[in-house]
């Protein structure tokens, strides 16, 4: 009896310890230099955390190695709720990219909430004959590998939207990795190669001037911003589902009481309406789910782009 006493005195004052958390200022590392996405997300939403805990939100930019330095910092961090990674679609390919990686992207981290979605879309230059999937299939298949798509280099996803649409849809093309997803663009539009699986938020300017066709959107549903748009696979395409994503995940083995109140505040600032506007004034759409649902989520994509990693046989070195 009165050990069982000392174990509850014992787990009584550990709850009250981290009932007060944070206690000090906090460290989000993002894995990217500053003015990307996934930065610019960051500091869309760290003022408002900042003062919903009481406590700053300092963001930490730690870019290298594809992604995988920062993210190795979180993964071997303590779990006391202080140092966080902002985590993005990158989070869930490098597993099947990089098979060596120093951690495991489900067992070493404890996910705390999924902040936003972004659509990806399928744009094509104005030359392009075809305006639909299905005459842009009908051209691949009857001239394997005379159709370029563009990139910001190897592994990212919008290099990975493009080796989904060739599984699944069986087709040959050609891709044209560069040095950021903008020089990329900018070819695009130049027309030195023919598509491009840019986030739809990243376009619209270029689709409403003519300046790119959009011929579809990688999504579950359509596109508010463009209802007339088909997905892939309304298209004929099944399994082409591809979305830029952003979250918030903590080491594992950080508190639950922890992972409450980080997942409870982000998502009240995600609901927050001059932040959601934003997001959505920027082609995003906000989420905000639980650590099971983001947890179930990622699982998802590390499975599925593993799949198209070995299907495919792409190559990728740090």
């Amino acid at each position: 009896m009165r050990i069982l006493l000392m174990l509850l005195s014992g787990l009584c004052l550990m709850n009250f310890a981290w009932a007060e958390y944070p206690e000090r200022p906090i460290r989000l590392i993002v894995s990217y230099p500053p003015g990307g996405g996934t930065d610019v997300t960051a500091r869309q939403i760290v003022p408002m955390l900042s003062e919903r805990l009481g406590k700053q939100v300092v963001i930490d930019n730690r870019a290298g190695a594809g992604s995988t330095l920062g993210t190795n910092l979180v993964a071997k961090a303590t779990p006391d709720g202080y140092t966080l990674l902002m985590s993005d679609t990158t989070f869930g390919i490098v597993p099947g990219l990089y098979p060596k990686l120093p951690y495991d992207a489900l067992r070493d981290f404890a996910p705390v909430t999924q902040i936003t979605s972004v659509p990806v879309a399928l744009v094509v230059h104005p030359s392009v004959a075809a305006n639909s999937v299905k005459e842009l299939v009908a051209w691949a298949r009857a001239k394997p590998g005379a159709l370029n798509f563009g990139s910001g280099g190897v592994g990212t996803p919008v290099h990975m939207a493009g080796e989904l649409l060739m599984v699944q849809a069986h087709i040959k093309m050609v891709h044209i990795p560069y040095k950021g997803a903008g020089p990329a663009f900018a070819d695009l539009l130049g027309g030195q190669f023919q598509l491009m699986f840019p986030t739809l938020q990243s376009v619209v300017p270029y689709v409403k001037s003519g300046r790119v066709r959009l011929i579809a959107m990688t999504t579950e549903k359509r596109s508010p911003a463009f209802p007339e748009v088909p997905t892939v696979e309304e298209s004929g395409i099944p399994g082409v589902i591809a979305v830029a994503w952003f979250g918030i995940h903590a080491p594992a083995g950080t508190p639950k009481a922890v992972i409450a109140r980080l997942h409870d505040e982000a998502v009240k600032v995600v609901g927050e309406p001059s932040i959601r506007d934003r997001f959505l004034a920027d082609g995003a759409d906000p989420v905000g789910s639980t650590p099971d649902q983001f947890h179930k989520f990622v699982a998802n994509e590390v499975g599925k782009w593993t799949k198209v990693v070995k299907a495919s046989g792409i190559k990728a070195e740090f």
